[in-house]
């Protein structure tokens, strides 16, 4: 049962950013509440107002260019009353942050600290919220990792960000925003670098939260399937509005809106056709002559390459890939794989024990094949797409691309061999250098390989790629930090594809993207591989992607290949308990999931 009073009321909330090019209104007139015990979710694409909306809640704008220019966010306060978090001063909004709000952001890497362990920053907040000794900081700190399930929770303590993986380091996060009981919890996209598995118990602790404190929820997501099981009120945004709201089941049963019925199609279904043009937002709307959204007629909305360009044939494809025919011959081979990391203790940094984060792994790939790698987070898929392409050296073990020992190779004629194989990452923020323009990201390794004439050349095919992920022209001059994360994964998948490799590893290539711009990315992808024959290891923890995607599924667990088979096959008949595990766990956003989790929630 709800209070009456609600603990958050945001009325006209408006935030706008100052650029070279006029004022862009991030956030436009928003209002919403928020009661205890309640979770209320917020849903759109990339770029949609979501994380501006918390972020301004929180005093968090960066000002200038960005400052608040309207509206209230009545907030109420067990130290302070009620306030207006909006007109705080920071002594006040300091003594919310972190106590009676926390925030879980959406980017852990660029929000913790790489010169602290990530268990002394977790009980910096415990230490400066409340009297407890640093031991018991300490202990509370380790009692948080076990509840967010991350392994090894007193070694997680005393680890440093780059140590553990994406994923651990989101948990690590949670832990740190929920450190001391807030009353109301901002998560923004706080399932996003998370197994399914993980992202179940993950909604189960921000579920007890609620239960137990009472506390109220602001979640921030682009996936409609997380929102299906866990929220009760939902508000669709779009360009900084929001154009619907209402509860879980009404929208998800009965959407108004284009824009909804839109984002809804486009998340893959675990049991769709693989392959298949996945259907995106802009086959559902469009924009009349006076900028109002109006609706598609019933018989345009049809699944297309919406979004991407389809202009890809302008980009020549490199001599020795155009000779190259598909073959179903192995284009790799990898045999008994391994990836060991040294434990190491006391003043001689004696090596006590081994981390087998690959532990004897072997599989072929065939050229124009997609695998898809699946498996928890810290299971070891990313240690081994790294070390397929020796950025980190295997311990023992051969990779054999085109029957050469890719492991042999020299250091001079590996970085050769580079322009073949390419990898988007799971990080675009860390894996874009803040100093360099979006436009020399994707013209460097050119420049590098030597492809084309010259520059001019370069950056025409830099602009190319810009329109083939669904970026403008423009962007080419603009900075990292300018776009949002999903913005900035296109950008990282562009500078992947301008060396027009044969090989690619997707490692979570689509985790951090909006629904209707993975749809692209993924219509993109199978574009690509049809029209080059690229071939791909994706590895992911969205099993729906991973289906729609693979052809093979390689099902990973402790560091060694516990279950693999043909897609359909292994879909539909799992052997491994294992991996029964991982497709319970997906959320399915049925209609009647969602009101047996509603009745869930009445319940407790």
């Amino acid at each position: 049962m709800l209070t009456p009073t609600p603990i958050l009321q945001v009325r006209n909330l408006e935030t706008v950013f100052s650029t070279h090019r006029g004022i862009t209104k991030a956030v436009d007139k928003v209002s919403f509440e928020v009661h205890p015990g309640e979770i209320v979710a917020i849903v759109g694409e990339s770029g949609s107002g979501k994380s501006v909306t918390a972020l301004s809640i929180m005093q968090l704008i960066d000002t200038p260019p960005g400052y608040i220019r309207g509206g209230e966010a009545i907030f109420q306060s067990q130290k302070l009353g009620q306030v207006d978090l909006l007109k705080l001063q920071e002594k006040q909004i300091q003594q919310v942050r972190g106590n009676e709000i926390g925030m879980i952001f959406q980017e852990p890497m660029s929000s913790l600290n790489p010169v602290f362990t990530c268990g002394k920053q977790v009980a910096e907040v415990l230490l400066l919220h409340t009297d407890i000794s640093k031991k018991e900081a300490r202990n509370h700190t380790v009692a948080l990792f076990e509840q967010a399930k991350l392994p090894r929770p007193d070694k997680i303590y005393d680890a440093y960000p780059h140590e553990i993986s994406g994923g651990q380091k989101q948990r690590v996060m949670i832990a740190m925003a929920m450190a001391c009981k807030p009353g109301l919890l901002i998560a923004d996209e706080p399932t996003t670098a998370l197994d399914v598995t993980v992202q179940a118990r993950v909604l189960e602790l921000i579920d007890d939260l609620r239960v137990k404190e009472n506390a109220a929820v602001l979640f921030i997501t682009h996936d409609l399937g997380v929102v299906a099981e866990i929220a009760d009120h939902i508000l669709v945004m779009y360009k900084g509005k929001v154009v619907e709201q209402g509860k879980v089941l009404d929208i998800f049963t009965n959407p108004q809106h284009p824009y909804t019925k839109g984002l809804l199609a486009c998340r893959p279904k675990l049991f769709a056709v693989p392959h298949a043009i996945l259907p995106t937002v802009s086959d559902f709307m469009q924009e009349d002559e006076h900028g109002n959204i109006v609706e598609k007629p019933v018989q345009q909305q049809k699944p297309s390459l919406a979004g991407v360009s389809n202009n890809f044939s302008r980009i020549t494809a490199s001599p020795e890939l155009n000779k190259e025919s598909y073959q179903p011959t192995p284009l790799l081979q990898v045999e008994n794989l391994k990836v060991h990391f040294p434990v190491k203790k006391g003043f001689f940094s004696r090596t006590t024990n081994y981390i087998k984060a690959v532990d004897g792994v072997s599989f072929e790939l065939l050229a124009g094949e997609t695998i898809g790698l699946v498996g928890e987070s810290g299971c070891g898929k990313t240690t081994l797409g790294r070390a397929l392409l020796r950025l980190i050296e295997p311990t023992a073990g051969r990779i054999l691309f085109n029957g050469q020992d890719f492991s042999k190779l020299h250091p001079e004629e590996l970085r050769k061999r580079r322009q073949c194989f390419q990898m988007i990452f799971q990080d675009p923020f860390t894996s874009l250098n803040p100093m360099h323009t979006v436009g020399e990201a994707i013209v460097e390794p050119m420049r590098v390989h030597k492809l084309y004439a010259n520059d001019k050349e370069r950056r025409k095919k830099a602009v190319e790629l810009l329109d083939k992920v669904g970026l403008l022209k423009e962007h080419f001059h603009r900075f990292p930090h300018e776009f949002s994360g999903g913005e900035k994964q296109r950008i990282s998948i562009a500078r992947a594809l301008g060396l027009q490799p044969k090989f690619i590893i997707c490692d979570e290539a689509v985790s951090s993207l909006d629904v209707s711009v993975q749809a692209q990315i993924l219509n993109l992808l199978n574009q690509l591989k049809q029209e080059f024959r690229i071939t791909y290891i994706f590895i992911t923890h969205d099993l729906s992607v991973a289906r729609y995607m693979s052809d093979r599924i390689l099902v990973m667990n402790e560091g060694r290949i516990i279950e693999s088979g043909k897609t359909d096959e292994l879909y539909q008949n799992p052997q491994q308990e294992y991996t029964r595990t991982l497709m319970s766990a997906i959320p399915k956003g049925e209609a009647e999931d969602i009101i047996a989790a509603q009745k869930r929630r009445e319940t407790t």
